[in-house]
């Protein structure tokens, strides 16, 4: 697989060979997580299942930001403390992203649970003369890792002359950044300077050390991310180890609406409840995998609408494989080989999900399209089933499942309406549709027989 390295600008290979280690920067817990969020979350959830469906295996650390000054104001405001609002938050996160089909990370850290770690980090730093005590805290000094800029491709030169960075007398420089704030404002730990709590940036550096090793393999964010937060984690994890930090660092463009960043200022932001409650977990999923990862997506309904249609089709199509029981075969093997291949070299190819879609589909309108022809035979429903079921795993698509006794008693209610419909009791057969109907089934004529399947119920839908 390669995957484009946004600090070497170039396509990098992932060795599969071994474990691999990825760390992803995870959600500041002050608020309701967003559509933004779940794009970036998405993208890693289904690389990390296409990996897995390799048989690699895979370590996937994603940490929980729960001390933060926008944690302390939130906490403040609603005259409670930081440790209810990021717990509060975190419960949320974990409902929002179950409901989304998204594998649990294998470790979810948080910084408050790892000051230890953090402090040791930083004393490291300022025993290399790296990091300085200052009157505010401790800072990590710019000047003194003279690659700083290399993953957003800045200069020092030019950001210390366009520095709109708010003036602290203590640093050394504008563009030094704080490793450890102090403060008399809970939460508060004792520390070697003072108490206080740790920058933002340390954090991540800390813990993904600590979890995955000095030299990992995919360090993942949004691309907001980029700067200044991913370049400073490289510059105090390197200058601090004096190894690289992350081979390959991946990065997932925003979500827009209407051509603008979502932003709480602005009031646009689209929060996770929201989309699950209007458009369900499969349809926020097509639309987060729709485009290349590493491009800018806009949110409209438009577009949402429009992946609703291919869901059903896609629903249709599950229906019409588990329902095929003629022995009408075609031999579709080598059709499905040619799918399947298309879609995992979408993959493997920068993780272009946006073609693996269109493979997907082309899997969904061949199964279709031989059911509509009466030509579906259960060897050939089989193959496309089993191919089809795949390709689901890894998108972490979920089509709502039957129980024996619900297939029982909708095959009972169908075979009731065609008896009505023969006797000419179509008061009746209408009835039995309308029980069909409120069940989210729906039936679908073949000629002599009716099979049905079952809709997702979509509000926005309705």
């Amino acid at each position: 697989m390669k995957l484009q390295d946004t600090l070497s600008n170039l396509e990098q290979q992932v060795d599969v060979s071994n474990k691999i280690r990825i760390y992803l920067c995870g959600v500041t817990v002050y608020d309701e997580s967003h559509i933004g969020h779940a794009r970036t979350i998405i993208v890693f959830d289904v690389l990390r299942k296409y990996l897995e469906s390799k048989g690699v295996e895979i370590e996937f650390v994603q940490n929980f930001t729960d001390v933060d000054d926008k944690i302390i104001n939130r906490a403040n405001t609603e005259n409670t403390t930081a440790e209810k609002i990021s717990t509060r938050y975190i419960d949320n996160y974990f409902d929002d992203f179950d409901r989304l089909n998204v594998k649990r990370a294998t470790n979810y850290p948080k910084a408050t649970e790892h000051i230890d770690d953090i402090i040791k980090f930083i004393e490291k730093l300022i025993e290399k003369n790296i990091a300085y005590t200052s009157k505010n805290g401790v800072y990590f000094e710019v000047t003194k890792f003279p690659e700083y800029g290399k993953l957003s491709k800045k200069k020092i030169d030019d950001l210390q002359s366009g520095s709109r960075i708010e003036i602290d007398e203590s640093k050394n420089n504008p563009l030094d950044f704080a490793v450890w704030k102090l403060s008399d404002l809970e939460p508060v730990w004792d520390s070697p300077w003072g108490k206080g709590r740790p920058g933002w940036h340390i954090e991540c550096s800390a813990m993904s050390v600590k979890y995955l090793g000095e030299n990992f393999d995919i360090h993942g964010g949004g691309r907001d991310l980029i700067f200044p937060h991913h370049e400073n984690e490289i510059a105090q994890s390197e200058a601090c180890t004096n190894t690289q930090f992350a081979k390959i660092w991946m990065h997932v463009g925003m979500v827009t609406i209407s051509g603008e960043k979502m932003s709480k200022s602005l009031g646009n932001t689209k929060s996770i409840k929201h989309v699950l409650g209007n458009w369900g977990p499969n349809i926020i999923r097509l639309f987060c995998l729709s485009g290349h990862y590493s491009k800018v997506i806009d949110y409209s309904e438009e577009m949402l609408k429009e992946n609703i249609t291919k869901w059903r089709q896609a629903e249709t199509c599950y229906y019409e494989l588990i329902h095929a029981n003629n022995e009408n075969n075609v031999d579709i093997e080598e059709i499905v080989s040619k799918i399947g291949t298309e879609f995992d070299d979408a993959l493997e190819d920068d993780f272009n999900t946006h073609l693996a879609l269109s493979a997907f589909f082309q899997l969904v309108k061949e199964g279709n399209r031989l059911a509509a022809e009466e030509k579906l035979g259960k060897i050939d429903a089989n193959i496309i089933k089993k191919e089809f079921d795949r390709m689901l795993e890894i998108l972490g698509l979920n089509i709502p499942k039957i129980t024996e006794t619900e297939k029982q008693e909708i095959d009972d209610l169908i075979i009731s309406r065609e008896q009505f419909r023969k006797e000419k009791q179509f008061e009746k057969a209408d009835e039995i549709r309308d029980k069909i109907n409120e069940m989210n089934i729906e039936l679908i004529d073949h000629k002599g027989k009716t099979t049905w399947m079952k809709k997702e119920n979509i509000k926005s839908e309705n």
